[in-house]
């Protein structure tokens, strides 16, 4: 099992403090407070110069701790700054829009550096020892930052998210980092992987990070507790036999990376070049490590 984190050189990013339920970070120009909590620890910096070094500070709604809504809630601006901005993620060459929203996201999560590395060395890999683009295809996609470092490493992406507001997010990204080609699909994530699997097409990468809970552009109910295994099932369907590769991550509280590798290996079976498993974390100024993701990774 590896732990890993985003490298040092990203000068966009840094989780300046984090503890007593909250982090600080700094994205770009720009300071944020928002509840972690995963942050069990008591925060090293004063809570005034938290409200000294942030922009602005996440305040959770009515809805906060209920199914489907926990994230809910509003931004106390505590000194000026943009409703908009980009930064940019120089490792592979791509930038994103970053924004605040309601659901308490800016637009990215940065603690998933090591899994965009990931893809896109394996894109790069798989496109140098092929005539044609790799297909990759990601489900979940938020935002689109794995697809662009799909896509920026040389593949033909499939980008599906059920939500339109944050496919079209990721479009702009794309156009942001003067990228082009991505194929957008606004679906249930699980519909797709079973029609795909039925018509016996596959893919050379897949990219699966999926929530706790969600709905389907037609009202699909979404439980991770439930679907997850199917769902892996129909995707080793659809992964090529040879020369290619997966990418699963999992945010759900109570989810181990022990069982992520788990459930790769029994929906993908044994034959594999190489299973690596582990946790995505970041590490604040005093070095305190905050976990806050597990992943498995594939090669065939």
């Amino acid at each position: 099992m590896t732990i890993e984190q985003p490298s040092a050189a990203w000068k966009d990013y840094e989780l300046i403090d984090s503890g007593d339920f909250s982090k600080l970070e700094r994205f770009g120009p720009y300071v944020t407070i928002r509840p972690e909590p995963k942050a069990l620890w008591a925060k090293t910096l004063s809570d005034a110069e938290w409200r000294r070094l942030a922009h602005t500070e996440f305040k959770p709604g009515a809805g906060f701790g209920k199914a489907g809504k926990e994230d809910s809630g509003t931004w106390n601006m505590l000194h000026k700054m943009q409703e908009q901005w980009t930064i940019a993620y120089p490792a592979v060459g791509f930038n994103l829009r970053l924004g605040l929203t309601s659901f308490k996201h800016v637009g990215v999560f940065p603690e998933q550096a090591p899994n965009w590395d990931f893809i896109y060395g394996s894109v790069r890999e798989l496109a140098a020892a092929q005539p044609e683009p790799p297909k990759v295809l990601n489900l979940f996609a938020y935002t689109g930052a794995a697809s662009l470092a799909a896509c920026k490493g040389g593949a033909s992406v499939t980008h599906l998210d059920s939500v339109r507001q944050v496919v079209t997010w990721a479009r702009g990204n794309m156009e942001l980092s003067s990228l082009d080609g991505i194929r957008w699909i606004i679906e249930d994530a699980m519909k797709f992987a079973r029609r795909e699997a039925r018509r016996g097409n596959t893919y050379q990468g897949l990219i699966l990070d999926p929530p706790a809970y969600g709905h389907g552009p037609d009202g699909e109910r979404w439980k991770l507790d439930e679907c997850l295994f199917e769902l892996l099932q129909q995707c080793a369907a659809i992964l090529a036999p040879e020369k290619s590769f997966m990418v699963l991550n999992l945010y759900s509280n109570g989810y181990s990376a022990v069982l992520a590798d788990t459930l790769v290996r029994s929906a993908f079976g044994t034959k594999f070049a190489s299973l690596d498993y582990g946790e995505l974390v970041l590490r604040d100024r005093a070095g305190k490590a905050l976990p806050l993701s597990v992943f498995s990774r594939l090669k065939r």
